[in-house]
Formats: C-alpha cells, sequence, structure tokens
C-alpha cells in the first residue's frame, strides 16, 4: 500500500497508480447528467485526468480553474475532472465558475474506480474520497504522464502535464 501525507500525516492509499508507459485502464464514471459514461466515450482523444478529493476544496477548486484554462488550448483533447463529488456538486461549482472546458465526472456511483486508479484514499478524514493525482494519455490510452500528489494540499505538476500532450 502507498501513502500520501495531508498536512504532513501519512494516509494510506489503496489501489495500483497507473505508470507511463501503461495502458490506461478503463472506467466507468457519472456523468453530470447522471448517465454513465466510460473510456470509449473518449475513443481517440488524448486524454486528462484531473483526479481531485472535492471540489468543494481550495486545491481541488483551483487545479479544476486551471486545467479548464489549458482544456481551451489543447486540440483533441478530453479534460476530465474526476472526484467522488456528486454530479450536482460538480455542476454547481463549474457553472458558478464559468467553467465550460472540462467534463466532470463522479466515482460516487463506482468506487472500483479509485481502487483501479490507485487514488483509494483508505485511511484519515477523507477516507472514501480520492487522492489528488494527474494522469495523461494519448489518443491510443497510452500513458505519457502519471503524477499521484505526494501531499494532498498541493496542486499538481500543471506544466509536467501539459508537456506531455506537446513533446
Amino acid at each position: 500500500m502507498q501513502t500520501v501525507t495531508r498536512g504532513g500525516v501519512a494516509v494510506e492509499v489503496g489501489g495500483r497508480f497507473p505508470q507511463v508507459g501503461e495502458s490506461l485502464p478503463s472506467f466507468t464514471l457519472t456523468n453530470d447528467a447522471l448517465e454513465e459514461v466510460g473510456t470509449a466515450d473518449f475513443a481517440g482523444k488524448r486524454k486528462v485526468l484531473n483526479i481531485i478529493p472535492s471540489v468543494d476544496t481550495k486545491t481541488c477548486a483551483m487545479s479544476t480553474r486551471k486545467f479548464n484554462e489549458y482544456a481551451s488550448e489543447l486540440d483533441n483533447t478530453a479534460v476530465l475532472i474526476v472526484s467522488a463529488d456528486l454530479p450536482f456538486a460538480q455542476s454547481r461549482f463549474c457553472g458558478a465558475e464559468g467553467l465550460d472546458k472540462v467534463v466532470t465526472l463522479s466515482c460516487f456511483r463506482h468506487p472500483e474506480f479509485r481502487e483501479r486508479y490507485g487514488v483509494a484514499l483508505d485511511s484519515g478524514s477523507m477516507a472514501g474520497l480520492c487522492a489528488r493525482a494527474v494522469i495523461v494519455a494519448d489518443e491510443n490510452d497510452r500513458i505519457l504522464h502519471a503524477e499521484l500528489v505526494s501531499e494532498i494540499k498541493n496542486e499538481p505538476d500543471y506544466e509536467s502535464a501539459t508537456a506531455a500532450l506537446t513533446g
């Protein structure tokens, strides 16, 4: 089992985090219309998965805003914001912020996503949520960049994530 920290306190993270060069694990998640969507719905597109604990936290809100900015400059790329938030909360946040370039997806019906992607917070006060991570994959679902952020309160490395798409 791997760990990340929250405020310097170790938090157990379950599952196996995907690595660069591997195939993107398949997923099924729930969109803002309460429909099930999966990996196949983004076939042929490059993918940025910004996996966050909750849009209702400062760092998650910031990363969602930043990836929305990047999304407008990325061709043939789906920028997916994944959390355990209910789709209603995700939609409310994006609507209030005017964020229309990202796709919000919830794992509330699909907790297996957390294990499959190695982001399952298994201990501490945030148990049941996703750890902060960014995974970038090409059109063929080959992983180009994978970052499990070591301190939950920190933002991900945006430059490395976007560079994986342009390099």
